[in-house]
């Protein structure tokens, strides 16, 4: 089963329909696209948001040009790629992940943008309001500022009922104050021991694997962001050498060998960033449009790594599921 569906924030209803038919007078529009994986990792990100532009027929080479940047995970690239586009003075630049919308802002061009994959763009000062986001960026946020870091603590005590201590791996340069905090409170609660283990850079991971180890810890939540998501491989591999029951918050880490997955679609946040290209193209102003906020989040259990690890997924997290992997 597959549960994908948006709102708009605080029930806003998008602006314009989804449009029939492609830029007027077969004007050749060029699109700037700023990912913060790498493209061996993250193509399919990409692919969703071709299809969202076929799908309201738009042709590439015909009349819309896509030019792709790629911040292989590194945050501190961001301004360097989107600047790139704007020297180019592409018609809109469609960027990626919560630093990615960050450094947009802070360029505050006259170019309009598009994020996607954004955690909290109001509490960031990304935009002014979801309903009403003003400047000129505007996009698909991931509400992941409502209580899913809290979930992810649940979720993952129902597969391991003697969780403490819980190991949080996450990068502090993508600034996911947050939801360390959110993780914090939803551990206090559930009295488990949470300890956190910094990584900065990929070759940071082995060290932190080795140090959990020590820690003797029960279970692993990671934090998404540009690094993690860009080195999943790496990061489930390590775990599964650990023997640590783990959970993300993208369904592409399960996808990799990951043991559970909560969060929204990614893909699908890419593919609707299409519909907010579509709508400045044909002349809307990004401070009018509102933010989208997903409303279903998908669950996705790894069989595999379950039984690899001698863990019996409850029935009742069976049937929530939205994908059991085989």
């Amino acid at each position: 089963m597959n549960r994908r569906a948006f709102v708009t924030g605080l029930g806003a209803v998008l602006a314009a329909p989804l449009a029939a038919e492609a830029q007027p007078g077969g004007k050749l529009s060029t699109v700037g696209w700023v990912e913060a994986g790498s493209r061996s990792a993250n193509q399919h990100f990409l692919d969703a948001f071709r299809q969202g532009l076929r799908d309201l027929k738009y042709a590439e080479g015909q009349n819309i040009v896509i030019k792709d940047r790629w911040a292989d995970g590194r945050v501190d690239r961001f301004p360097q790629l989107i600047a790139e586009l704007i020297q180019l003075k592409v018609d809109v630049v469609v960027v990626a992940s919560t630093p990615g919308a960050r450094a947009a802002k802070k360029l505050a061009t006259t170019i309009p943008m598009v994020f996607w994959g954004v955690s909290d763009p109001v509490g960031l000062g990304v935009v002014a309001s979801l309903a009403h986001p003003g400047g000129s960026i505007t996009g698909v946020a991931l509400g992941t500022e409502d209580g899913l870091a809290g979930k992810w603590v649940e979720l993952l005590r129902e597969v391991v009922p003697h969780l403490s201590p819980v190991a949080v791996l996450f990068n502090p340069d993508a600034r996911n104050v947050d939801r360390l905090r959110e993780l914090r409170a939803a551990a206090a609660t559930l009295k488990l021991e949470l300890v956190t283990f910094e990584v900065h850079r990929v070759n940071e991971l082995d060290r932190a694997f080795s140090s959990m180890s020590k820690t003797h810890v029960r279970g692993l939540i990671v934090v998404v962001d540009p690094l993690t998501l860009r080195h999943r491989d790496d990061i489930v591999r390590l775990a599964a050498q650990s023997r640590l029951p783990a959970i993300y918050g993208f369904s592409e880490f399960a996808r990799a060998g990951g043991l559970l997955a909560y969060g929204p679609s990614v893909p699908d946040q890419a593919r609707r960033a299409a519909v907010y290209v579509d709508k400045i193209l044909k002349g809307a102003k990004p401070a009018d449009i509102p933010v989208e906020q997903p409303t279903t989040f998908e669950l996705v259990i790894n069989g595999k790594t379950a039984a690899a690890l001698g863990l019996a997924i409850p029935p009742s997290l069976l049937l929530r599921a939205d994908q059991v992997i085989e």
